[in-house]
């Protein structure tokens, strides 16, 4: 067991500086913003029927997914995320596809972007290389060529901002300069409030959350329109840096069914620990009575029940004021129980024996 605010120790543990690269993340989104506002931009299709983001796992498609989310009522056409082999059957020459994966292996999209090449989308690839780039470039498609060298988990500013900036340039989606500058300030902020050398006492929200949270199954609540991906982010998290299996959802979808679930034998409720996503600013008032009606009923059953509040100004600094959140809460569950939060020996078992 590691003391979370010995700051020595805690980076003595985080091998491949998982910290500083998070850390860093106002830089990266900066960058990413700037690769996707210079890429040369292919012309848009006359009609536009929906964006099709093609991305797997913790980096692409948690990406795709805040970008969903965080432009859910901004956005001219559906933004849809897809993971699998298998490109939708809508994909055609109405459709702009973009393909994600950061190390250009992803098999799922390979495939993906290859039905969609063949059905005349426009596609564009993202990514730091490998056989997704050979794919597109032979077929005379564009690809954004960002760095590598990282997890992809790691690499969401460099996804995220591009994807951005790409739909902005074809008038798809809104960009608020000012905006982003918040976000990018607050992250800032952020990052400063939850480095190794501040401690609980000091108010480092990220390891008191991580003390809260260590003896419990982890559950992370999010809520519509624009918290379920931050959520879903989390959670991947959790088992990528974390090595914990979590599990998310969002209200008011999970109240008419898995809130049922709340009332199992109480000895399993008590090995679960629950994260609530709240942003006061973004909340209804009947969202608010939701959010405290399933505090205390949660409250009454389950081992543990905290709450973390979105900070900064506009919705994106609030977004990523809890991924950020989220993301050293992760990093520093790892480190408590004494590993290393950046190697995943399980998915690098998986992709052997598939044959990745």
């Amino acid at each position: 067991m590691i003391d979370l605010n010995d700051a020595a120790a805690v980076r003595a543990l985080d091998s491949l500086q998982m910290i500083d690269l998070t850390m860093a993340y106002p830089h990266q989104f900066r960058d990413g913003l700037t690769l996707g506002m210079s890429f040369p931009l292919p012309a848009r299709p006359d009609r536009v029927d929906e964006v099709v983001l093609l991305g797997t796992g913790g980096g692409s498609a948690a990406s795709a997914n805040l970008l969903r989310s965080y432009l859910f009522d901004r956005s001219a056409v559906p933004i849809i995320s897809v993971q699998g082999y298998n490109a939708p059957a809508y994909v055609d020459q109405h459709s702009i596809v973009i393909a994600i994966s950061h190390s250009g292996k992803t098999e799922e999209i390979n495939s993906s972007a290859a039905q969609a090449i063949d059905r005349g989308a426009t596609v564009i690839g993202l990514g730091a290389g490998g056989r997704l780039k050979e794919m597109l470039t032979a077929a005379g498609r564009p690809y954004l060529d960002v760095p590598g060298g990282f997890m992809p988990r790691i690499a969401i500013g460099y996804i995220m901002m591009p994807l951005l900036a790409l739909l902005h340039r074809w008038g798809l989606a809104p960009f608020s300069k000012a905006e982003f500058d918040h976000a990018m300030d607050e992250m800032t902020r952020l990052a400063e409030a939850y480095r190794p050398e501040r401690s609980t006492a000091l108010g480092n929200e990220a390891k008191r959350l991580a003390e809260a949270l260590a003896p419990f199954i982890p559950v992370v609540y999010g809520f519509a329109d624009h918290y379920d991906a931050v959520a879903w982010r989390i959670k991947n998290q959790m088992g990528e840096n974390a090595k914990y299996m979590a599990f998310w959802n969002t209200i008011p979808h999970l109240h008419h069914d898995e809130a049922v679930g709340w009332d199992m034998q109480p000895e399993l409720c008590r090995n679960l620990g629950f994260l609530l996503l709240r942003d006061s600013e973004a909340e209804s008032s009947q969202m608010a009575k939701r959010w405290s009606a399933t505090t205390e009923i949660l409250t009454e059953r389950m081992g543990r029940v905290e709450s973390a509040y979105a900070t900064g100004t506009g919705r994106l600094a609030r977004m990523l004021s809890l991924v950020l959140l989220g993301d050293f809460l992760s990093i520093y569950l790892a480190i408590r129980k004494g590993v290393d939060p950046t190697p995943v020996a399980i998915i690098d078992l998986f992709k052997r024996k598939v044959g990745q």
